[in-house]
């Protein structure tokens, strides 16, 4: 390859677009952005030429790297217009400090992973020799390639080598006037984006999103993620079930398959153990459907989509060994997931998705857990307020009612069907996610269901006298509204289902019968 001067690598239709809105994202001249923005970026696109940004991941093509630099830096400005920067000062110092956190930001994003051409490439000249980034831009024709065993812990460390090359003496003089501002910048271009603060999320939100554009998620949900949302909970129930639960990439009995460019996610089995974990978390709203969590996955950016627009994919596993099986899958980006350096080693066999899509399908035959759950509707959680005092009576009531010491009076209504409808958004934010209670691996009965019962109340897991409450006081009395509290034992305990398939019952009949055998109900005097 030959070097291309800075004016001929940015001088491209899309990249002229992205500089166009780096700089409606600054309040400055068109002037002063040369000075603050363009140099720094010309700097950089010299030095990193036509390199990737990786080998076979996100921007894995001839300047893959300088696209996805001008990306960063444009998702970081943007997200940045929502920020007054520093917090907890006065509006007045805010005002003062703008322009220079709005140029960390920039700079903080540019940066970030600028050591990976320092440490991931080996690049030579012509003649054979070496050429290094510390040397300057290259000037000589030149070709590289990726070294075999990399470790990338060393990108952030390499960055100290090579942010004098893009940043002149100068900014680094204007910067450091603002100990707040300096303090994050240096933290992020060391990669402690722990000790970073909102510029270190900035650069991470920023990141994800041009991640998810050149991998074709959308990167304007990818961005808007609210803590708080269905989505954002799904999400992270996903990732803690991929770090603590899920088998990727077995020979048979597998949860899902990770590709270089993509997850592969068991349809049915990750949506009744995501169900179950973030029900287990005290998480309301989920939906009871299995085809209304794929369609939240979906509509949020979370799974990619089929061309024909779906959210489950047919795909046939096979394995180096040759073992092969189809499965309806979900399909994710890793990064979505991983970071880059925490991300597994990927399957060494293939996934080879079918040319015709098809609905989804409720199997699993190689998967561990995953049997079929059918006809399970919850009726939605209620996220209205309720008074404290009120609650924590009626709670301490309850409880004296469920006691150990003295068994419940509790009366059954009548079973009647569900509705249908479900509760996509609203829900209350939980406690921090954190691995599953004990009682998770308990073997389901009935004495189980009332000890479950006893701790959804206590927690307010589960909530009482509410108008779409499983649980109701009156007079001294508890009432359980059936099949729904049954049902929600059930979704949170998977193993209920293959127990009650053994009875020919449906998972929630089979806890109901469980908890009648213990005696501990009041039947109406119609039997």
């Amino acid at each position: 390859m030959r070097p291309e001067s800075a004016a001929s690598l940015l001088a491209t239709p899309r990249r002229q677009k992205l500089l166009e809105h780096i700089w409606q994202r600054t309040s400055l001249s068109r002037r002063q952005f040369a000075t603050l923005y363009l140099a720094p970026l010309e700097r950089y696109a010299e030095l990193v030429q036509q390199f990737p940004a990786s080998e076979s991941h996100h921007h894995a093509y001839p300047g893959g790297m300088l696209d996805h630099g001008l990306e960063i830096v444009a998702y970081a400005l943007k997200l940045r217009q929502s920020y007054l920067l520093p917090a907890g000062v006065t509006p007045e110092a805010q005002a003062a400090q703008a322009e220079a956190w709005t140029a960390g930001t920039a700079y903080a994003a540019l940066l970030h992973d600028i050591g990976k051409i320092a440490v991931d490439l080996h690049v030579e000249h012509a003649d054979g020799s070496a050429w290094h980034p510390w040397h300057g831009p290259l000037r000589k024709p030149y070709r590289f390639r990726y070294r075999k065993e990399r470790e990338y812990r060393l990108h952030s460390a390499a960055t100290g080598l090579l942010y004098t090359r893009i940043l002149e003496r100068d900014i680094f003089d204007w910067l450091s006037g603002y100990p707040d501002l300096w303090a994050a910048l240096l933290y992020v271009l060391a990669g402690q984006y722990e000790h970073a603060g909102t510029l270190g999320e900035l650069v991470v939100q920023a990141d994800q999103a041009s991640v998810a554009q050149e991998l074709g998620g959308d990167p304007g949900k990818a961005l808007a993620a609210p803590r708080h949302t269905l989505q954002r909970k799904l999400l992270d129930g996903l990732r803690y079930l991929l770090r603590e639960e899920f088998k990727l990439n077995q020979p048979q009995a597998s949860d899902g398959w990770l590709t270089q460019d993509a997850l592969w996610l068991v349809s049915k089995t990750v949506s009744d153990k995501l169900r179950a974990h973030l029900l287990s978390q005290g998480i309301g709203g989920i939906p009871a459907s299995n085809t209304a969590v794929f369609n939240v996955l979906q509509d949020h950016g979370i799974v990619q989509p089929t061309p024909d627009g779906k959210a489950i994919w047919k795909a046939t596993v096979t394995s180096d060994a040759g073992w092969s099986h189809a499965f309806t899958f979900l399909k994710l980006s890793p990064a979505m997931i991983w970071d880059a350096a925490d991300r597994p080693a990927p399957f060494a066999g293939r996934v080879q998705v079918e040319e015709e899509q098809a609905e989804p399908t409720p199997q699993a035959p190689a998967v561990a857990d995953g049997s079929r759950v059918e006809g399970i509707e919850a009726a939605p959680a209620s996220t209205a307020p309720i008074a404290s005092a009120a609650t924590d009576t009626a709670v301490a009531a309850l409880l004296d009612l469920l006691g150990d010491d003295a068994p419940p009076t509790v009366m059954e209504t009548p079973s009647c069907p569900v509705a249908e409808s479900e509760l996509a958004s609203s829900i209350v934010p939980p406690p921090q996610m954190s691995l599953a209670p004990a009682q998770d691996r308990a073997e389901p009965s009935g004495a189980h269901f009332m000890t479950w019962l006893r701790q959804g109340i206590q927690t307010r897991k589960l909530i009482i006298n509410d108008a779409k409450a499983l649980v109701h006081t009156v007079a001294g009395t508890t009432y359980l509204v059936s099949p729904g509290v049954f049902q929600r034992y059930a979704q949170e305990y998977l193993q209920v289902v293959a127990l009650a398939k053994q009875e020919k019952l449906e998972g929630w009949q089979w806890v109901q019968k469980r908890f009648e055998k213990l005696g501990q109900h009041r039947k109406q005097p119609s039997g």
